[in-house]
């Protein structure tokens, strides 16, 4: 026998079990069954809780009823002003970016309340079966009218949308434009379809459909672009004596 243990002797002290020190360690409610969450509140409490939910609920309704910012309080009248600005190239191909330009001059004596522009022709309706949306680009817009948002971290920019995008899907606004004031808008597009095309756009006073602009005649503020999309790009060269890029295919040697 070893004999460091030769003098011991068994404990006469007795042995508190885990039970004993913590006799609701495996009994909680959850052991036995019962429901949690409101059983330690009072009555008074709890009534508030359950109450809370249809206040969010409320609260929502009320918030889809209230109308846009964007068009709150837009006054009813008419405004004169005109397009003094319009390009869009006529010759495109697949592929290759252009710009759609537009510069609008406020020509009256009032305020215009949001100075905005439709176009309705950057895309079209297809019936091809099983699309998941029927609208279908002929235009993709990669960057819309309005100054860009300066991006919260350093990133690379792609397909940003401008800051004059709207709720609708074919307008774009810029504001309010003071008399005798110019707004521009500017569309970086890509064309993506080949065909002829005619390209619509109108300009308006507001985005609520209150605020109408006109003409000094009286004439809607409207135009329009015949565009033909070629399915290849034009062909170009390198003038070896400038250093240019030309249109057309590079001449044959002599």
């Amino acid at each position: 026998m070893n004999p460091a243990y030769a003098n011991s002797r068994p404990s006469t002290t007795p042995v508190q079990t885990v039970t004993e020190r913590h006799p609701r360690w495996y009994r909680g409610r959850i052991v036995r069954g019962m429901r949690i969450g409101f059983g330690g509140v009072s009555r008074r409490a709890r009534g508030r809780a359950l109450m809370l939910p249809a206040a969010a609920v409320a609260l929502l309704v009320a918030g889809c009823g209230g109308g846009s910012k964007a068009t709150a309080g837009e006054p009813t009248g008419t405004f004169t002003m005109k397009v003094v600005h319009a390009s869009f190239p006529t010759k495109q191909s697949i592929a290759r970016p252009t710009s759609f330009e537009l510069a609008v001059e406020n020509t009256g004596t009032h305020t215009v309340p949001s100075v905005a522009v439709t176009v309705d022709s950057f895309d079209y309706d297809s019936d091809y079966a099983e699309l998941a949306a029927g609208r279908r680009p002929i235009w993709v817009v990669e960057r819309g009218p309005g100054a860009i948002a300066k991006a919260p971290v350093e990133s690379q920019e792609v397909s940003l949308p401008g800051g004059g995008q709207t709720a609708y899907v074919n307008t774009w606004a810029l504001g309010a434009l003071a008399p005798g004031k110019t707004r521009d808008f500017n569309w970086e597009v890509t064309p993506v379809k080949a065909g002829s095309y005619t390209v619509h756009y109108s300009v308006a006073a507001g985005l609520a459909g209150n605020a109408k602009a006109r003409l000094a005649s009286g004439a809607p503020v409207q135009g329009q672009f015949a565009v033909e999309i070629k399915s290849a790009p034009a062909l170009n060269h390198v003038n070896p004596s400038t250093g240019r890029v030309e249109t057309g295919a590079f001449p044959a040697s002599p």
